[in-house]
């Protein structure tokens, strides 16, 4: 999964296929799609019906013969060919033209730090479908460092936490390069499910799939912490009737309910430590913690964090999109590749 700048700066554009959104930054254009991972299909006949914000907002809404899936999971892409209709409807016809006049097409794709090389492979298979002549693979860490505009290649070391939708992953980098990582399976979606499960168990409530986020931002005043409102009105179904019922939630019973997913990350962070060699944990306790990804934007997420590590704490300025934004600077050719000249004998 190494490769260098120059390799990068040919490629014509680059994608970031997310559990939770796809983006794709094209060479002199910009970020050009910022969509959910989504597609919607009729069975039937297995026309695609939809793709990303509206076919997510079909999820649970659509009768038997249409089927709502998610061709990317935890970063790997899972279904090939659906990944690639997807792509290009997200896409458009104009951009595909566009990218289709090029002599030899190069493409470059974000992958987790520990993608195995078939979750590798398929992601080369979706972009090889959409024309490219040649794939390269940078490291999401990598990426999303150089987008958040940490100096990664200074000897100096720095933490980011990629928050996932599927997963987050944790490492401490300095001269460029990785040097300690870990992968903790465990993102938004983990929270999510945490939310659902405890109010199935407590108020015997089955919130609909798009009511965990808004209950997630009814927190917001307060998030992980024990100010702000004592509780808070949710909609839902009754489990035992099926019938719709509003009940009235307690704030800090949820808080509870997300500590659980959340403090796995915490255990990460520690096993990230403690192999990592004692100058760079040093270099830790000035610069902190930078977090990215969408999950980054929890309430009160990175305040846990910061009363945990005892370090700073920073979220970046738009933490869902460094990862191709950085990986879009590279193509770009924005960032200076790192000469280290040996020495004369």
């Amino acid at each position: 999964m190494t490769v260098s700048l120059e390799q990068l700066r040919r490629c014509h554009f680059a994608v970031d296929l997310g559990a939770a959104r796809t983006r794709v930054y094209v060479k002199g254009a910009g970020l050009v799609v910022d969509q959910p991972s989504v597609a919607a299909v009729n069975t039937r006949t297995g026309a695609l019906i939809a793709v990303g914000e509206f076919a997510e907002r079909m999820t649970g809404r659509t009768p038997n013969y249409i089927r709502v899936v998610r061709p990317v999971s935890g970063g790997t892409v899972v279904d090939i060919e659906m990944a690639q209709r997807m792509l290009r409807h997200l896409l458009g016809d104009k951009t595909r033209r566009a990218l289709r006049r090029k002599a030899r097409l190069r493409a470059a794709a974000c992958t987790p730090h520990d993608a195995d090389p078939l979750a590798q492979r398929a992601t080369i298979e979706t972009l090889v479908g959409l024309g490219a002549r040649r794939v390269e693979l940078v490291d999401t860490l990598i990426a999303a460092a150089v987008g958040c505009g940490l100096p990664v290649e200074r000897p100096q070391g720095m933490m980011i936490i990629v928050c996932g939708a599927a997963a987050t992953q944790v490492a401490v980098l300095s001269l460029g390069s990785i040097v300690t990582a870990e992968r903790i399976n465990v993102g938004g979606e983990a929270v999510d499910h945490a939310i659902v499960q405890h109010l199935r168990h407590e108020h015997e409530l089955m919130l609909p799939s798009q009511s965990v986020r808004p209950l997630q931002l009814a927190l917001s005043s307060n998030g992980l912490n024990a100010q702000g409102p004592v509780t808070t009105e949710i909609h839902g179904r009754d489990v035992a009737t099926g019938l719709a019922r509003c009940v009235q939630v307690d704030t800090s019973a949820v808080r509870d309910a997300i500590q659980t997913p959340l403090t796995a990350v915490l255990d990460g962070i520690g096993k990230v430590l403690r192999v990592c060699p004692p100058d760079l944990v040093a270099d830790l306790a000035d610069v902190g913690i930078m977090m990215v990804g969408g999950s980054a934007l929890l309430p009160g997420f990175d305040e846990m964090l910061r009363q945990a590590t005892g370090m700073p704490v920073h979220i970046a300025e738009r933490p869902d999109v460094c990862a191709v934004q950085g990986i879009g600077a590279m193509l770009e050719g924005r960032i200076e590749p790192l000469t280290l000249d040996p020495l004369a004998a």
